[in-house]
């Protein structure tokens, strides 16, 4: 009986796989049944060959032997990686085998992962594509009863292979021709240069900019109501000249305002859109400081491990009209406390599908991010784990509410010939507000009844003073926007081309973003300052040093565009290589006729060990480090590494600094101690603490309403509570 090869990109998802398709002996490296033989990827087994494969003149990097410009691009095996391959490639050519099943993450990464591995493995079998958004044995099976042609996908792998080339032509030669030309690590690449651009621009704003102090006025009635001053004709509250300020406080004492109209609307506002990967990524770091490469890694454990979230590598806010009727389904696994009144009030009216977040014009490869239609086990789910579900689930609940609706009232008024305005709203219904509020949420700023040609006597002018701010400066969450919507950052730009970069997401992908972020904080371009980005001096002059069209968010977001249209079938890939090619030799060109210099300024006076050159010291992602400033050396030291210690002044993250017994903990309020002194007080501390299981024991014998009146674990508990 002839068998099918099921290629799953991760073991974790083998196994769940091989469950459902009853393939229960294991082999050494895959799992096998009846009908299906299961086997997986870890991540990449197979990559694009080094520029040293292609002969020995580029063993050594060398500018005059640039630009590298291999006709075909070669595949070889991760050596890391290599064992698991043999193992795919001996049941991929098996001789009862007729057929594979690609079952690696849908999308256009995992279609690269698979299908590098058939053509380095020279399967010519055919192909069928198991196409699913959620690893649920429901989902599975619907997936196994629905399997797509492998020749639907053939143009996403041509597109992946263009993306994973062009980035091989342009960052090999680019970073080779930088490093050689001024002897220093120098990286550039076809996205991550021109994020790093903006981050640069944004500095440069903030050091332009110059703060303007202005004046706001405010009239405060006798019947307890705040009017706004605003200008007639531009609508503006501020007033950034203090002399005219001054001059309508003294005009106004004693005056009585006059109610010219009053306006009274219905307005309705639905739940915000359900999360694509980018808008979680942008929540996660806003709430809970999570950087976007975590909360990535962890959305994949909830997707793969847990099975609770469908695919999250999306670019889409939708949902598509064939999983309204899973909405049920879907609501039945989010009934577990905390949402279950939430659930119950959903239940009370119709399951309603809306334009707000079913269209499925706005679906391409994957739907939004929804929980599936399986409850993950609360307490299996890590801390960082239960945070991101709850913002999905949140998310989830809000779109099946019905709309806040609320009426605005608003109120205009002169006096003494200037304008004044007032507004207050009355809450009629909370409807999806109800899914985010606490402790009854907010209250409804009703003003009291007022008519026209009402009078007001001015009790009291308030005159209050601010100052212009300047851009803030990207944390992750910021940046993720301005790499999603590059748009306000690009020079000579034109409407077709800011509609196109709106379609196609901007540089870089959602799936993409983090990693390339990542790279800029490893090759000490960028450092955190707080949860602020700040670009190094480093990564300051590197952007002097490259040709500007690298630079440019426009000529990045043109190719995220072609590489699109290759996935649509409306390109050729060998088209879009050329073109690669053609930009690798105008950088390499530009590079060798550049007369810039590059200066490190970060030098210390240590030496290294391995070369005796001095040392350059950096601000890695997680502290300090000394590399060697010999690029052929690539000698590196961790010499402070950021902790999850906290000081006992200021509760900030502590530093641990030194080697051996003399490392020493280090605050930026000034506070130090030394690793044994610290430990000696944690331990005090520990011994004083109650333990999680002394609290659940408590809680359950609380819920049997035993009596603990004199109980000195009571007393802990308590004493704990009062801290808090």
């Amino acid at each position: 009986m002839k068998k099918s090869v099921v290629l799953a990109e991760k073991p974790s998802v083998a196994r769940d796989l091989a469950r459902v398709l009853k393939c229960e002996k294991k082999g050494n490296g895959y799992f096998e049944g009846a009908s299906y033989i299961v086997t997986w990827a870890l991540g990449h087994l197979v990559t694009l060959a080094d520029p040293e494969s292609y002969g020995d003149t580029y063993k050594t990097w060398k500018l005059e032997d640039l630009p590298m410009l291999p006709s075909r691009l070669n595949l070889v095996v991760m050596k890391k990686t290599s064992k698991q391959f043999f193992t795919v490639k001996s049941q991929l050519n098996r001789g009862d085998v007729d057929q594979i099943i690609i079952a690696t993450d849908a999308g256009r990464e995992g279609e690269l992962v698979a299908r590098w591995i058939l053509e380095k493995a020279n399967v010519k079998k055919p192909i069928k594509r198991l196409w699913i958004s959620s690893v649920t044995d429901k989902a599975i099976k619907e997936g196994f009863n629905h399997l797509r042609d492998g020749k639907q996908y053939e143009t996403l792998y041509d597109a992946a292979v263009a993306r994973s080339e062009a980035d091989w032509y342009v960052g090999m030669n680019g970073t080779r021709a930088l490093t050689t030309k001024y002897n220093a690590q120098l990286s550039c690449g076809r996205v991550q240069t021109p994020t790093l651009a903006m981050i640069a621009k944004r500095e440069e704003d903030i050091g332009q900019f110059k703060p303007k102090s202005f004046d706001q006025v405010a009239v405060l009635s006798k019947d307890g109501v705040t009017f706004h001053w605003y200008h007639k004709g531009t609508k503006e509250r501020r007033i950034f000249n203090g002399e005219q300020a001054e001059q309508v406080r003294q005009k106004l004492q004693g005056q009585k305002l006059t109610v010219q109209s009053v306006t009274k609307t219905k307005k309705q506002t639905l739940a915000p859109k359900l999360y694509d990967l980018t808008e979680l990524q942008r929540d996660a770091n806003q709430k809970f400081g999570f950087s976007a490469k975590e909360t990535l890694s962890t959305l994949q454990k909830l997707y793969e491990q847990h099975k609770a979230v469908t695919y999250p590598r999306t670019d889409s806010r939708f949902l598509s009209s064939d999983l309204v009727e899973t909405l049920g389904d879907r609501l039945k696994a989010c009934d577990v406390q905390p949402y279950r009144k939430l659930v119950s009030d959903i239940r009370k009216r119709p399951l309603k599908a809306h334009s707000n977040f079913v269209d499925d014009r706005q679906v391409t490869d994957h739907h939004a991010i929804i929980p599936t239609e399986q409850s993950p086990v609360p307490s299996a789910l890590s801390e960082r784990e239960a945070k991101l579900y709850q913002l999905i689930v949140r998310r989830f609940l809000a779109v099946l509410y019905p709309a806040y609706e609320y009426e605005q009232t608003k109120v205009e008024a002169t006096a003494s010939g200037e304008h004044f305005s007032a507004k207050g709203d009355r809450i009629l219904s909370r409807g999806w507000k109800a899914v985010y509020e606490a402790n009854g949420g907010e209250q409804s700023t009703t003003l009291p009844e007022i008519t026209e040609a009402d009078q007001f006597t001015i009790k009291e002018v308030l005159v209050t003073t601010g100052q212009t701010q300047p851009p803030a400066r990207f944390n992750e969450g910021t940046l993720l926007t301005a790499m999603e919507r590059p748009q306000a950052f690009m020079e000579n730009k034109t409407d077709e081309l800011v509609e196109t970069l709106g379609k196609t997401g901007g540089i870089g992908t959602v799936a993409t973003r983090a990693d390339i972020i990542e790279k800029l904080y490893q090759s000490f371009l960028i450092e955190k300052r707080g949860k602020e980005i700040v670009i190094t001096s480093k990564g300051k002059q590197l952007l002097t040093l490259v040709p500007a069209g690298l630079r440019s968010p426009a000529l990045t977001g043109e190719w995220e565009q072609k590489l699109e249209a290759i996935a649509n079938g409306e390109l050729k890939k060998e088209a879009f290589i050329t073109e690669m090619k053609e930009y690798a030799k105008s950088i390499v060109g530009a590079v060798k006729a550049s007369d810039k210099k590059f200066r490190h300024d970060n030098v210390t006076g240590s030496k290294c060990p391995e070369c005796g050159k001095l040392m350059l010291e950096v601000n890695g992602k997680k502290g300090k480090m000394r590399v060697c400033q010999d690029r052929e050396c690539g000698y590196k030291k961790n010499i402070a590494k950021v902790t999850n210690a906290r000081c006992p002044k200021c509760k900030k993250k502590l530093e641990l600094r030194g080697e051996g017994e003399g490392q020493t903990f280090a605050c930026v309020c000034g506070h130090r101690e030394k690793l044994s002194v610290f430990n000696e007080r944690r331990k005090k501390n520990k011994n004083k603490q109650v333990s999680k299981r002394e609290v659940s024991t408590y809680m359950k014998k609380q819920d049997k309403k035993e009596d603990f009146s004199n109980s000195a674990l009571a007393d802990a508990l308590a004493k704990l509570k009062l801290d808090k």
